[in-house]
């Protein structure tokens, strides 16, 4: 099967089910990475992923990790860290430097590249794209940023400078988005970390039919705020 080609002129994408099986999810290449071109992957059930030097590369894999946020899991040890947690939580307050560390705080390298970083934050200027900060004293030490989807939150990456950072960052947001009506977080591809929060697979197909029926359920504008969560 022949990956589809986009071009500036349209936001199109064509249907995740054409994707390929091997590497497994890519769907289309080109384009660019425009608010509205990236409204409409979301949407879609489709993200950007690629390596520095390379084209724009489109993804839906199958199957899909997502995360009840209802089913987080709380270690025991965890949960003794959680009650004398060091750290406090806040939601909006440094997007930008929370984009930076996911990008910077990797061992494998990274694909969130500066053209990403200034689309997503694009994004959140936008109202689409949301962070989550854990703070040491006023040191940013944790957190993660996403992209929402009315109940649906497709969550991008997180990073960890201390101890059960982004962990934390994961537990409160969960918590925060259950009180303001959130169903579902989107994990993308399951990995051994994500698992042992609780994630899990689902097929691509049962996953698009979730999206369809959460992107278009309303959710608590007050979820979105900047705010402090602990």
């Amino acid at each position: 099967m022949q990956l589809t080609q986009l071009y500036p002129d349209s936001t199109a994408f064509p249907s995740p089910e054409k994707a390929l099986r091997d590497p497994n999810g890519l769907l289309a290449l080109g384009g660019d990475l425009s608010p509205a071109r990236l409204v409409m992957a979301y949407q879609r059930g489709i993200f950007p992923w690629y390596s520095p030097g390379d084209p724009i590369l489109w993804w839906s894999p199958d199957p899909r990790a997502i995360l009840d946020p209802q089913q987080f899991h709380l270690s025991r040890s965890m949960k003794r860290f959680h009650k004398n947690t060091p750290y406090h939580v806040t939601m909006n307050h440094a997007f930008e430097q929370v984009i930076a560390g996911c990008s910077h705080d990797r061992d494998d390298g990274t694909w969130i590249t500066a053209d990403i970083i200034a689309a997503y934050v694009r994004l959140h200027h936008l109202g689409h794209a949301h962070s989550i900060e854990v703070w040491q004293d006023s040191e940013l030490v944790g957190g993660l940023y996403g992209v929402a989807q009315g109940a649906l939150f497709c969550a991008e990456s997180m990073f960890s400078r201390q101890t059960n950072a982004s962990k934390t960052a994961l537990l409160v947001f969960c918590e925060h988005f259950i009180h303001y009506g959130g169903k579902l977080i989107d994990c993308q591809v399951l990995n051994p970390h994500t698992a042992s929060l609780g994630a899990r697979e689902i097929s691509r197909r049962h996953y698009l039919s979730q999206l369809d029926l959460l992107r278009s359920e309303p959710i608590n504008s007050q979820c979105w705020h900047k705010q402090n969560l602990t």
